[in-house]
């Protein structure tokens, strides 16, 4: 599987929100998108979705506009997570992860034995079996988001597009997250887009980056060359250091925040 977006641009109006954005990603492979607030990275998601229309450009998704796609084939491969914050719901948890399997049911069709066993499995795949019959509406905020991962697992898709998945959660819970992203590209061959707030979390994860700036700019690339403290100061306005850490053998990159650029 290869879903690439081929110059793409997009606006609102006469404001332009992104221009002349190319990148591409892979079975396998994690992207991670950087900008700052506003900058248009969840509208970027959408456009690359189809579920809006880009104004130039193109999606493709093994070599074929995304749009050319019959919505049950399409969602069949791509599945969407979007920020925990912005979901409310009343079912349980599994009946929030069964909503996964729409794709696979006919019009009238109920889940079957076959719907239940594969809601289930996502949901220990993710590690939230114990919370199976408790309702999405009395669990935390990173269970949801885990429960929302199960969702879209259930679809077995091959495409993994996630919007801010580890934001607003706290430590052990954005790591959850995180490694569960990591887990899903390594094992199981899944490519995972990924929006986020942290270059730190781009760093930890992540294959390849892209970094939308605010004069709509872009840079595509291999994380570890792209994120750098030049271009992230670029990005956010803010001077940045990264540095490294070495804990029981491994090494691990930081980004530290020092002042705001004036």
């Amino acid at each position: 599987m290869k879903l690439e977006v081929q110059h793409g641009s997009f606006g609102y109006g006469r404001r332009a929100v992104l221009n002349d954005v190319s990148f591409s990603v892979s079975g396998g492979e994690v992207l991670a998108i950087l900008g700052s607030n506003g900058i248009g990275k969840t509208t970027l998601l959408r456009c690359t979705m189809g579920l809006l229309k880009w104004n130039a450009g193109k999606t493709l998704l093994d070599g074929k506009d995304i749009n050319s796609y019959k919505d049950t084939e399409l969602w069949k491969r791509i599945s969407y997570v979007p920020q925990a914050k912005n979901t409310v719901s009343l079912c349980t948890a599994k009946e929030m992860v069964l909503l996964g399997r729409s794709s696979h049911l006919g019009l009238f069709r109920q889940p079957g034995a076959e719907d239940i066993r594969k809601a289930e499995e996502a949901l220990e795949f993710v590690g939230m079996s114990k919370l199976a019959e408790k309702s999405c509406m009395r669990i935390s905020g990173g269970e949801l988001q885990m429960v929302l991962i199960a969702r879209a697992l259930c679809t077995e898709p091959e495409l993994l597009i996630l919007d801010e998945p580890e934001s607003n959660l706290d430590f052990r819970n954005q790591l959850l997250v995180l490694e569960t992203i990591a887990k899903l590209a390594q094992e199981n061959g899944i490519a995972a887009i990924m929006n986020t707030h942290y270059p730190v979390h781009a760093l930890k994860i992540s294959d390849k980056a892209l970094i939308l700036n605010d004069d709509l700019t872009n840079i595509h690339g291999p994380s570890s060359e792209l994120i750098s403290e030049e271009n992230l100061t670029n990005a956010f306005h803010v001077d940045v250091r990264i540095g490294k850490n070495e804990y029981e053998g491994r090494s691990y990159r930081s980004v530290i925040p020092i002042r705001i650029r004036k």
